[in-house]
């Protein structure tokens, strides 16, 4: 019996939490734009990803959620509360390098996962999830690569004031 449900589950799950992942971190650093309106621009590709996951999966064996709640609209509203109050203090740069490494690890994790699930369909010749992987697999390692340019961009300023 194949074992590729279990990937292709793990996988919906990587996205999913990438996306919210991605969309809290919109939210708490409200005052810093950039983090803002690009973590939220991003998130949308998990939001695709995790879709599409459901529409091939059914396919292979596995049922998944093609619409899962994104967002915990209480816990929204307080952190972007919270963000406009400290504003740029330092604390919250500190939040930030976490919060980055956090996207980073997420987003690692989904790459390694849609790599499994592209030589899981490669060799069981299941050309529809290849092709989902090519599809999918670089929007995931874009919002890896812009999670360490963030670091790269913020950690200095953050740890040396």
């Amino acid at each position: 019996m194949s074992k590729l449900p279990l990937a292709l589950r793990a996988l919906h799950r990587a996205e999913l939490s990438l996306g919210r992942d991605l969309l809290m971190v919109a939210d708490r650093h409200e005052a810093d734009h950039e983090i803002r309106y690009v973590a939220r621009d991003l998130a949308r590709w998990p939001r695709i990803h995790v879709q599409r996951l459901a529409e091939v999966g059914a396919a292979h064996g596995a049922h998944l959620n093609a619409d899962p709640h994104w967002s915990l609209p209480m816990l929204s509203k307080t952190s972007q509360k919270v963000s406009v109050a400290l504003g740029r203090r330092p604390e919250p740069a500190l939040l930030l390098l976490a919060d980055l490494r956090r996207l980073h690890r997420k987003a690692a994790g989904a790459s390694l996962d849609w790599e499994i699930v592209a030589q899981a369909a490669h060799a069981m010749q299941a050309t529809d999830l290849l092709e989902l992987s090519q599809q999918c697999h670089p929007q995931t390692l874009r919002i890896m690569r812009w999670a360490n340019a963030q670091l790269k961009v913020h950690s200095p300023q953050a740890i040396a004031s």
